[in-house]
């Protein structure tokens, strides 16, 4: 196995989660994380230009090899569903314009994915992110939520291969 840089994003019009985690099988390590907030009293295109800009500068610096992001989950509130949506449009056209490709995760499959239960709250996921990459501290919400995001990804990405494989490996015994 080779180690990969992940990068998690929780995408929000008021704060934006961003996690980097090295995978290597199955250790993982955590490299940083963070939250992009935005000025609630600016115009909402001032607050995508931010989101757009810190993520770009996430992505120099740290440079991932792959990109997952929380799909977008429908609000009760539409005008609210419609910011979080150009917030993650933003967030992702910086990760594209880096040449990165795009993996997408609903936000119960990274639940479930990480805590074990699609209906966790923001506080067991903190927990777990605390749990599972040896943090002293649970990260802020919105940094552990990209966190889980990027390792949902990574487990996905290891089923992919390992079923790869296997189909590689029936293959040759035919």
């Amino acid at each position: 196995m080779t180690t990969i840089r992940l990068m998690g994003i929780d995408p929000g019009s008021r704060i934006t989660g961003y996690g980097i985690i090295d995978i290597d099988g199955p250790r993982r390590c955590y490299i940083a994380s963070g939250c992009i907030q935005t000025a609630s009293d600016r115009p909402l295109p001032e607050r995508l230009k931010t989101i757009f800009e810190e993520i770009t500068t996430v992505v120099r610096t740290y440079q991932p090899q792959e990109v997952a992001v929380e799909q977008v989950f429908m609000h009760r509130n539409p005008d609210s569903a419609l910011k979080l949506g150009q917030a993650r449009g933003a967030a992702l056209c910086a990760v594209v314009m880096a040449g990165l490709s795009v993996n997408e995760y609903a936000p119960r499959a990274i639940k479930q994915a990480v805590v074990g239960s699609g209906a966790a709250d923001k506080l067991q996921v903190q927990h777990m992110m605390k749990l599972l990459l040896k943090l002293a501290e649970a990260p802020a919400a919105d940094a552990a939520d990209a966190l889980a995001v990027a390792i949902c990804h990574g487990h996905t990405r290891q089923t992919q291969q390992r079923l790869g494989a296997a189909v590689v490996q029936a293959g040759r015994r035919r």
